[in-house]
């Protein structure tokens, strides 16, 4: 028997869009899990010291990424604020910004929980709720959210998985695809290479009898694939630096892990494990990053 904290369509204003250096879109799965690993470290402070939160499922219902493109215009631009304005004489002007990229969204979280039983349940979801509206996720403001609950599921029953699967309808639940870049490497092609490989749309014409001219678009892999940020690797040693924030903590430099993702609707899914998210780090290989695959 396990048991799952369900966050029910969690309304976010203003989340960070800017997943990694080089994509814009759905909030990086660190995010996800940084938000569910802050949660934790505050329940435990709140007297629920044996209380573990492993691994996260995310499924998102809406989203609207804050870009703007006029008529004619070939590029998005981000939706941006200055504020406050800096007063110029008698006038206000635009004050210097760097550009953020910001969305709307509401997704729903599914928690693996440990520790929890029928003794403090109430308590732990009484504490839940006062935390979720004092948190930030994703770099967003909790706006508000449908329900909070404690699931208990038998994995080995299929209607239970089937049930607490439904909660996430209607939305998409985003797993990884690292088999794709995979499979794309053992070939010898590069990493980017390979990621732009399987997220561009090709078209192509054909001509009918009548020299009627047909567009249809084609990609490498069938399903919603996209890139995704799920962590960080390591490009120097670990050590010391100067005048670091924390000075008992070690640190390095890092720089983001892109890889491929795919949005899948929920009901495509035979059990809760192929949707959950875990950290995973790897130190011979510098490496910080959360999985979805084993």
């Amino acid at each position: 028997m396990k048991k799952y904290l369900l966050l029910s369509h969690i309304y976010i204003h203003n989340a960070n869009a800017m997943s990694s250096p080089y994509t814009i879109g759905f909030p990086a799965m660190t995010a996800w899990l940084g938000t569910v690993h802050a949660l934790q470290r505050i329940i435990q402070q709140k007297g629920f010291a044996e209380v573990f939160l492993t691994q996260t499922a995310v499924a998102c219902h809406k989203f609207n990424l804050q870009t703007y493109r006029g008529k004619g215009d070939f590029v998005n631009s981000i939706i941006g604020t200055a504020n406050p304005l800096k007063k110029k004489g008698k006038d206000f002007e635009r004050p210097p910004f760097i550009e953020e990229a910001r969305c709307y969204l509401e997704i729903s979280l599914i928690v693996e929980v440990t520790g929890v039983n029928g003794d403090n349940k109430i308590d732990f979801l009484s504490n839940i709720r006062e935390q979720l509206y004092k948190m930030k996720m994703a770099g967003g403001d909790i706006l508000s959210f449908k329900n909070v609950d404690l699931v208990f599921v038998d994995s080995d029953n299929d209607m239970q998985v089937k049930s607490l699967i439904r909660k996430f309808m209607p939305g998409y639940v985003l797993i990884e695809r690292r088999d794709l870049m995979t499979k794309a490497m053992d070939i010898n092609q590069d990493a980017l290479s390979a990621l732009l490989d399987y997220i561009k749309v090709t078209y192509n014409s054909s001509i009918d009898d009548n020299e009627n001219i047909t567009w249809s678009p084609s990609k490498k892999e069938p399903g919603w694939i996209v890139p995704i940020a799920v962590g960080f690797k390591g490009i120097s040693e670990i050590g010391k630096a100067q005048n670091q924030r924390d000075e008992n903590t070690e640190h390095r430099f890092a720089e983001s892990v892109v890889t491929l993702g795919e949005f899948k609707i929920p009901y495509r899914f035979e059990n809760i494990e192929d949707m959950m998210w875990h950290y995973s780090v790897d130190l011979e290989n510098d490496l910080y990053v959360c999985k979805n695959q084993k």
